[in-house]
């Protein structure tokens, strides 16, 4: 009996090391539950944080890319558990599922409601940071990528293999692959290639009942969801296998900045009528914002019309010259480089060195509140001063509206092959009621019926879930018609099939057709 008591009591010491008081806390059944099947002390310490680690608040900070979501005031999780290992995930599903925690899935932080880290009812945050790894095959031209490595983290794996191979994902390159992929993602190589979403040709899900699943055992209706239906669904992706697409060794980028006194009104709707057209190996956008002009003495509004062209500048300039002459684009407003270099001219860095890809806080991070919008028809001179005057209020002071021209690829992939597609422009600001303002304003230009809305900019204004429990089809088509348009009643199929209980939810998860 003496051994038998021995033999148990350094178990138990362990058990009660780690938790400390916590087992007497209402939710100490839940880590009591991840401690015996995480059994091993050290690999729990490394994957576990709780409010009374000293580490806690700085696992918790380091992926919130949106300030908005780190004050003292905001939601905070009983837990963090940041997995090693694939049994580390099923655990945590397990555990959360039978002690009454919502399970909230975290890949790079940046989603710009907070609902991948943020909740109102008690939750716990599964944080993908160690899910990183990029296996780059080139000669198959296929990446094996983990949910939890950035965009820049894939790209910097990519150019480091080839000069020849690209992918077409987002210009930030601190966005996490498994949110981006979840939600359509689209880039500078959009228009010749499509979504990032397009080129999914492979899977690692685990679903509510801990199972582990790839496109084969999954069935091709789960893996056509997780293409576009939105993380935090479905199950949690731990992994996906990308096909990479062709680029030259050299692209040609360029910036040309027009003020209101410049003629950016009329320079802007011209733009509207040709940047669709363009050839596809074109991508052009416009960003809009306040500036202080030297020129005119006073603020103003400056649109900056920005390209990436999949060739030299000397193909580039009579293209331009001859299809957008307004423009004026010269030779000096054109810089040639490298693809992965362009993702960091348009992401705001420094094109050298390209390992700043890698540093997950080389950009400041800021408060934010984004809208979207499909802009289907060309907006007219009047409709574009407002807008353009919306811009001198004092409260643009910080806002920033990017319209990106698509066409091309985007426009040849039918609407039910992913289950969200986006069309034209994005806008953003910090200060939310000028921002709401701004959103009505451009109610009578963009899509109607529903108004259409991208899934990766997710906007709560739009409507939300029940996190507490049953949402209804109806109460959900009032922001998921707006993101997924047809595509969103074969979504909620799915997620009844997949996720019966509704296990995986947020504010704006796909629904399903019943109450748990």
């Amino acid at each position: 009996m003496k051994f038998l008591q021995f033999s148990v009591l350094p178990f138990l010491i362990v058990i009660l090391s780690l938790n400390g008081a916590t087992l007497a806390h209402p939710y100490g059944d839940f880590l009591h539950c991840l401690s015996l099947r995480i059994s091993n002390s050290s690999a729990i310490s490394k994957v576990f944080y709780t409010q009374n680690n000293p580490s806690y608040s700085s696992v918790l900070n380091a992926s919130i890319q949106n300030t908005r979501f780190s004050t003292p005031t905001t939601p905070k999780p009983y837990a963090i558990i940041t997995p090693r290992k694939t049994s580390h995930v099923q655990s945590t599903i397990y555990c959360s599922k039978n002690h009454g925690f919502q399970l909230r899935i975290r890949s790079g932080g940046h989603d710009v409601e907070g609902v991948s880290y943020v909740s109102q009812v008690p939750f716990v945050i599964l944080d993908l940071v160690n899910f990183r790894a990029v296996k780059v095959d080139t000669k198959n031209e296929v990446v094996w990528v983990q949910s939890g490595a950035t965009t820049g983290e894939l790209y910097y794996g990519i150019a480091s293999k080839t000069q020849t191979l690209g992918f077409p994902a987002g210009i930030c390159h601190t966005i996490g692959i498994g949110g981006h992929l979840s939600g359509g993602g689209f880039g500078i190589l959009g228009r010749k290639y499509g979504l990032a979403a397009d080129h999914i040709i492979d899977a690692k899900l685990i679903d509510a009942n801990g199972r582990i699943l790839n496109r084969k055992s999954m069935g091709e209706d789960l893996f056509w969801a997780i293409r576009g239906g939105g993380g935090n669904t479905f199950g949690v992706v731990l992994a996906w296998k990308i096909k990479l697409v062709p680029v030259p060794p050299v692209v040609t980028v360029f910036t040309v900045n027009k003020n209101l006194e410049q003629n950016a009104t009329k320079i802007f709707h011209r733009w509207q009528y040709i940047a669709h057209k363009l050839p596809n190996d074109l991508f052009t956008a416009v960003w809009i914002m306040k500036v202080n002009s030297s020129q005119v003495g006073k603020k103003t509004v400056q649109a900056g019309f920005r390209g990436m062209f999949l060739g030299g500048v000397d193909e580039l300039i009579p293209l331009i010259q001859h299809e957008f002459p307004e423009l004026g684009l010269a030779k000096e407003n054109c810089t040639q480089m490298s693809w992965v270099q362009s993702i960091l001219y348009f992401g705001g860095l420094p094109i050298q060195p390209v390992e700043i890809l890698l540093n997950r806080n080389a950009l400041p991070r800021s408060s934010l509140k984004a809208k979207t919008d499909f802009v289907k028809e060309p907006m007219p001179e009047t409709g574009i001063e407002g807008f353009m005057n919306m811009f001198l209020e004092e409260e643009a002071d910080f806002a920033i509206t990017m319209i990106e021209a698509f066409g091309g690829k985007m426009d040849e992939i039918q609407e039910n092959e992913l289950p969200t597609h986006i069309e034209q422009a994005s806008y953003a600001g910090t200060y939310i009621n000028w921002i709401r303002r701004l959103y009505s304003y451009m109610a009578s230009y963009v899509s109607k019926s529903p108004r259409e809305a991208y899934y990766n900019y997710k906007d709560l204004d739009l409507g939300t879930n029940n996190v507490n429990g049953y949402t209804s089809y109806e109460q959900a088509s009032v922001w998921g018609l707006k993101y997924f348009k047809n595509n969103f009643k074969r979504l909620v199929q799915i997620k009844t099939m997949i996720d019966p209980m509704n296990f995986f939810r947020n504010e704006q998860s796909v629904p399903h057709l019943w109450s748990p």
